[in-house]
């Protein structure tokens, strides 16, 4: 008797920091439902998100390569015909693979991340696309009605993906009187609770589907992301003074429509105050989310579908809330950013419930970890599954991070606060390595940071002048690392050519360029 294949559940929890679970380390029960799934799963412990934003860190979930190799790095990338995506790979290989997506840089820009799903639904945006159920067979009069829908949706779609490539659009809609217009129309940070609902839904019933096609089912929640609106009954329990005190009402408003503070480092330290309400709010996003995670995933137990489920839980990145005088995810490579939780429920023995792994891997091997549960994976894929760290160490317990300027954020400070991009040298490229715990954060050319972050993990003390040789060893690795992205990116580029002025400055920065 042929053995079904699991389910695939890939949950990104957007802007989840690794220091907000009990898992991590953290002191407070914040997001309880996912420390009692980390529980039952194997929790790896210093997992290092690719890059430090949404865009290039999904682009390399999906393909499996680093930013350097995809090259989808800003807002107006397109992800390269020549790397076949996870649902793309999964859905010829018999996967029904849907999304449902909150995020909008992945599922309103036309940027190549939807390409593989025969289903996605997304929850952001003008028009949020919202079919019936996903694997639904429509009757003629709501087919009709999907095509007009679908070719409206295209329309706004079509224009919503303008402001993303336009810096005059992108600048205009980053100004106090367009952020709340975008905030509330736009629907920017989706609906949680109605996308975990439909996944539910399509994971259990399997309208549609043949009762022995196993599902690939890809969930993005951005319930954590800034503005900060959370319900009231956690804002009680995080961060009172908000509700309390006029003067942490105030601050929290201004935050909240000032979309360009999101992004800019800041000119001074944040104070006490104005940090904890940040910290308070963040906190409130994180458990109102957690409430509806918790729900979803007991309604796949008591219908017993979670245990035929691999179930795969991360963050794309983390955020900055005023550590290292930044905010939010523009910028860094500090842990605030690349840190992230991974967390794998398995019960086919490949992940064992209470398992912990302890030095360092890319959740780029999500891709690989989820071809090799597919059975679709080949020699060297299955190589570097996830399931190798649990006993062993198949990329020898490295992985690499990148930060590429974004060149819209770029133009946007040098007009409105040019003196930032020297003094926090964010129009430099940055790509750390992480290895025997230690991270060394290499920051264009010359400028290195080095830090135990075992033993130092808010990056406080920089060892780079204390520990010369270490430094050199980890800084021959980035070397050996954009080589061999370099000659991957041409591949997958199909042919090669002339870099473009924003890799001919990584690899400059590198030596290889003169």
């Amino acid at each position: 008797m042929k053995t079904r294949r699991p389910d695939i559940l890939l949950l990104v929890l957007d802007t989840l920091r690794a220091d907000r679970l009990r898992c991590y380390g953290s002191p407070q029960s914040i997001l309880p439902a996912v420390d009692a799934l980390a529980e039952e799963s194997t929790v790896f412990r210093f997992a290092i998100a690719p890059a430090q934003w949404s865009i290039p860190s999904h682009a390399s979930l999906f393909t499996g390569v680093y930013p350097s190799v995809h090259d989808t790095t800003q807002s107006n990338s397109i992800l390269p015909e020549g790397l076949s995506t996870l649902a793309e790979r999964l859905r010829a290989g018999g996967y029904y693979t849907a999304a449902f997506c909150n995020n909008p840089l992945v599922g309103v820009i036309n940027n190549g991340l939807r390409r593989g799903f025969e289903s996605f639904l997304n929850y952001a945006g003008l028009w949020p696309s919202r079919p019936n159920q996903a694997g639904a067979r429509p009757g003629a009069y709501d087919r009709l009605r999907q095509q007009f829908k679908g070719w409206l949706t295209e329309l706004i779609t079509g224009i919503q993906d303008a402001f993303a490539r336009s810096d005059f659009l992108l600048e205009m809609s980053l100004t106090p009187l367009f952020v709340p217009l975008w905030q509330t129309a736009l629907s920017f940070k989706g609906n949680s609770r109605k996308s975990l609902d439909d996944a539910a839904r399509l994971l259990i019933r399997r309208s549609g589907l043949d009762s022995h096609q196993p599902i690939f089912a890809f969930i993005n929640l951005m319930g954590i992301h800034m503005p900060y609106r959370a319900p009231r009954p956690y804002v009680e329990r995080f961060a009172p003074q908000v509700l309390h005190d006029p003067a942490a009402r105030r601050f929290l408003r201004q935050f909240n429509t000032d979309a360009f503070g999101w992004l800019a480092p800041l000119t001074d330290p944040v104070s006490e105050e104005r940090k904890a309400v940040l910290e308070g709010m963040y906190n409130a996003e994180a458990a109102c989310q957690d409430e509806h995670v918790g729900a979803f995933f007991e309604r796949l137990r008591q219908a017993g579908r979670l245990d035929s489920t691999l179930v795969i839980v991360l963050s794309d990145h983390g955020d900055h809330l005023g550590e290292h005088q930044l905010m939010g995810h523009s910028v860094s490579l500090y842990n605030e950013l690349v840190r992230v939780p991974l967390i794998v429920r398995d019960r086919s023995g490949a992940f064992p419930a209470g398992a912990a792994v302890d030095h360092f891997v890319s959740t780029r091997r999500v891709f690989h970890t989820a071809l090799a549960a597919a059975g679709l994976a080949d020699e060297e894929e299955h190589r570097l599954t996830l399931a190798g760290d649990v006993d062993g160490r198949p990329e020898q317990g490295t992985a690499f991070s990148e930060s590429i300027p974004a060149l819209n954020f770029l133009r946007m400070v040098q007009k409105r606060r040019p003196e930032l991009i020297q003094r926090y040298a964010i129009d430099q490229y940055r790509v750390a390595v992480c290895q025997d715990g230690h991270k060394l954060i290499q920051v264009g050319s010359e400028r290195v940071e080095l830090y135990d972050v075992v033993h130092d993990p808010t990056e406080q003390h920089d060892l780079s002048l204390s520990q010369p040789e270490r430094v050199e060893r980890m800084r021959r690795l980035i070397t050996d690392f954009a080589q061999q992205a370099s000659a991957a990116g041409q591949t997958a580029h199909h042919a090669p050519q002339a870099p473009d002025p924003l890799l001919a400055q990584r690899l400059r920065s590198l030596g290889y360029l003169d």
